[in-house]
Order: C-alpha cells, then sequence, then structure tokens
C-alpha cells in the first residue's frame, strides 16, 4: 500500500484538463471549436449520447485544456435547456395574481416532499469533497469491505469476479496508471477524475487502455484477475479524495 500512495503523490500532477459548465444557448459544437477539439471525441470521453441534447448546468471535461474560455451562444436559450421561456407579450395582470395564489395555497403541502428530496440529494458525509457520479465498476459479492483487512490492504473494497469479468470505469476521467510495477496488485490503474478525485482498479489480468488516455463513464478498462499473492478471482477497488482512501460504497448507487 505504500507503494501505491508514493504512485498517486507522483502522478497527481500529470492531470491535464478543465471542466467547462454549459451555458444557455451553447452547443457541443461551438465548445469543442472555442477548445480546438473533435466534437464526436468531446462526447464520447464524457458520456454524452446526443450533442444536439446538451442541457444547461452539463459540465464538459476539456482534456488538455489549462483554463475555461468564453463560449458564445449560438441557438436560443430554449433549445440548449430544454425548456420554453414565457413570450414577453404573456399578460402578467391576469396571470400573475392566480399563479402566486395558487402557490401560496399549495405552499404547506409541498415542504415536506422538497425536505425529503433535500436529504436524499446530500446523503453523503458531511466532511466529504466527493462531487462525482460514480457507478460500480462491475457486480458481484463483496468479499472484504472499506477498512477490514485483505489481500489489498483494507483502503478500498474487494469484489467477488470470475477471472476475465470486464471491468468498467466508474466515472469519466484520465487514465493516469496503468500497469504492474506497484507490487500486490497485479496489473493496476488508476484514473483521476474532477475534484480530485481517484478511482483505483487492482488484481487485473488484463488493462485495455493505457496512461495518458481519457475514458467515458462504463467503458471497458480492464478484465478482473486474481490477486499475485492467490486467492479466488476478484477486483481490489478503491475511491480517494486527494490521497485519502474513502468508503466506496458510500458513494455508489
Amino acid at each position: 500500500m505504500l507503494m501505491l500512495f508514493f504512485v498517486l503523490l507522483l502522478v497527481g500532477c500529470l492531470r491535464q484538463g478543465v471542466y467547462h459548465q454549459v451555458e444557455a444557448g451553447q452547443t457541443l459544437y461551438r465548445i469543442s471549436k472555442t477548445y480546438k477539439m473533435d466534437e464526436a471525441y468531446l462526447a464520447r470521453i464524457n458520456g454524452i449520447p446526443n450533442p444536439t441534447q446538451l442541457r444547461i448546468g452539463t459540465r464538459i471535461f476539456i482534456p488538455g485544456a489549462t483554463s475555461t474560455k468564453y463560449v458564445p451562444a449560438t441557438v436560443p436559450r430554449h433549445t440548449s435547456a430544454g425548456k420554453i421561456k414565457p413570450s414577453a407579450k404573456t399578460s402578467l395582470k391576469t396571470k400573475a395574481p392566480v399563479q402566486v395564489q395558487a402557490v401560496r395555497k399549495s405552499a404547506p403541502r409541498t415542504k415536506p416532499a422538497v425536505k425529503t428530496a433535500t436529504r436524499q440529494k446530500t446523503s453523503y458525509p458531511k466532511n466529504s469533497k466527493l462531487n462525482v457520479k460514480l457507478r460500480w465498476p462491475l457486480r458481484g459479492k463483496i468479499l472484504h469491505a472499506f477498512g477490514r483487512s485483505g489481500k489489498g490492504g483494507g483502503k478500498g473494497l474487494e469484489i467477488a469476479a470470475k477471472e476475465g469479468t470486464r471491468v468498467s470505469a466508474a466515472a469519466a476521467g484520465k487514465v493516469i496508471y496503468s500497469g504492474d510495477g506497484v507490487q500486490g496488485f497485479g496489473h493496476l490503474m488508476i484514473l483521476q477524475h474532477e475534484n480530485d478525485v481517484f478511482t483505483v482498479y487492482g488484481f487485473n489480468s488484463r488493462n485495455y487502455v493505457k496512461q495518458g488516455q481519457f475514458v467515458s463513464q462504463g467503458e471497458r478498462i480492464a478484465s478482473s484477475g486474481r490477486p499475485p499473492s492467490g486467492g479466488s478471482g476478484r477486483l481490489h477497488f478503491e475511491v480517494r479524495i486527494g490521497k485519502r482512501a474513502v468508503d466506496p460504497v458510500l458513494y455508489l448507487p
């Protein structure tokens, strides 16, 4: 585990890229041209199935960029937001009082629902800085939970998997390590995501992406294997904020 710590420390400085937040009227085509990137490539690494339906607030990772740039709006505001704004000709005198009255009457009934939704969205630990939506790299029985001593040192999960099972990226990001130079982990891969979040995938029988490549969420990055020290097929999976390991279960759906 000490070697893994130094690997994370050394490769942390390799991250390159920024996140551009989509604003009203912006398109992926115009964003790609502004940053001099290929539109299809940006769509793939950010997991955007339909570039024509880009929504306001979407965070687009721009690999290689050192700062965000101004992107002019090129389409009507309702196109990128998915919502049509009311016309300026709408009569406020006749409709506004009715709408306000309806809201006041229904407000007491809707307050409990709002509170419930807020609690569900803030289920992360209070001291957490993890703002990345993760998915399971594979599904299987958890052989060793976080903090429990196992072949991976208790810094992550050990998930049972038949050797050769598809291992998918938990989130879009950059491959900052891919190799077998860290003792005790076989073929190891480390991905870096936004907000200084890392995911670690160990005990792989084979890695499919190389250091420096960008991957999209759900993309196959490796095949599961067995621990070098022996044992059944499994995947060692870690989530780290900076160099601090956290329990992956707290951030997985």
